[in-house]
């Protein structure tokens, strides 16, 4: 494991490393601070591949998370099942994801340029990456990494979490119809390179089920290591 991802997870998480088996409840201010994108995460949890894990969450709900997480055989269900309500997150469920990291991104060709995130054209869903926690480098503070056509339409995009000086999570997306042109792995290497730059580690996460972004992070250098994070998120509305 090296160092700054290890040095990352400290400061995203509280703490690590975890405990020699299972998972590790801690009660972390970092929880009640706001994050990457002005808001308050109030849990994240991330395994090791051997299953060994910390689980950050406020801490004044330390104690009785402690007691759900150890109360039997399986804490992840259990956790799925209670943490949400017992954290007053009643609209909220239990998410779990793959967790990728990489410092030595693949040396693709660019993908695109950074942009101001208020910049014509761009999706909705690059909006919140605008946020200035002052987490992010003055270089990239309320940027996205963009690709277009040769007219100015938006093709792809990047969004960098800037989640502490150490690490930044990378979010992507093509529309349809730029699909299987090679922009998003492009895109996500060069964002990542950006990042390590600064001296940080980048993460990539996906949705165990999502083959289509895990083979982009593949071919941009981020391999399945068999790291896991968890955390609640808000239920899709109708």
């Amino acid at each position: 494991m090296a160092d700054l991802f290890a040095a990352h997870l400290r400061a995203w998480l509280g703490a690590w490393p975890p405990g020699r088996t299972g998972l590790t409840v801690i009660g972390a201010p970092v929880r009640d601070k706001p994050g990457w994108d002005g808001r308050r995460h109030a849990v994240i949890g991330v395994t090791d591949p051997d299953g060994r894990g910390i689980l950050s969450v406020p801490p004044e709900h330390a104690p009785a998370v402690a007691d759900v997480a150890s109360a039997g055989a399986d804490p992840q269900r259990l956790l799925g099942e209670q943490l949400p309500a017992l954290l007053g997150l009643h609209d909220f469920g239990w998410y779990s994801a793959v967790l990728r990291w990489s410092e030595a991104p693949a040396p693709l060709p660019d993908g695109g340029a950074w942009e101001p995130v208020d910049a014509d054209g761009l999706p909705d869903w690059l909006g919140p990456f605008g946020a200035d926690t002052n987490h992010a480098p003055a270089p990239y503070r309320g940027t996205v990494l963009v690709a277009r056509d040769p007219d100015g339409a938006y093709l792809a995009g990047v969004g960098v979490k800037w989640h502490d000086p150490t690490g930044a999570e990378l979010a992507v997306g093509t529309e349809p119809a730029a699909r299987g042109q090679g922009l998003a792995r492009r895109l996500v290497a060069q964002a990542a390179r950006a990042v390590a730059a600064t001296g940080a580690v980048t993460t990539y996460i996906h949705d165990p089920a999502n083959l289509a972004s895990a083979h982009v992070a593949e071919a941009a250098g981020f391999p399945d290591l068999g790291w896991r994070i968890f955390s609640v998120m808000a239920r899709p509305t109708a």
